[in-house]
């Protein structure tokens, strides 16, 4: 299946690399979150792909999100 034809149907690769506006939206945080999480830790894991570049997989993200998703306010993170 072509990279076209697999967004069209909505199924998104899991290893796409995203920059932070990308992440950002899909956390629907901003980037400046995304930062501090970073440089405090904390936030989802990234790729040091240079100096001053880096990059999200999606996958990654995802595992994130699940890793904090809780049936109860008691639940400790």
């Amino acid at each position: 299946m072509t990279q076209q034809t697999s967004q069209t149907l909505g199924q998104v690769d899991p290893n796409r690399l995203m920059n932070e506006v990308e992440a950002a939206d899909v956390l629907c945080y901003s980037v400046r979150a995304l930062q501090n999480w970073r440089h405090r830790g904390g936030g989802p894991d990234f790729v040091k792909v240079s100096a001053r570049s880096v990059r999200y997989r999606r996958a990654d993200l995802d595992r994130w999100i699940a890793d904090r998703t809780v049936s109860s306010t008691s639940q400790v993170i």
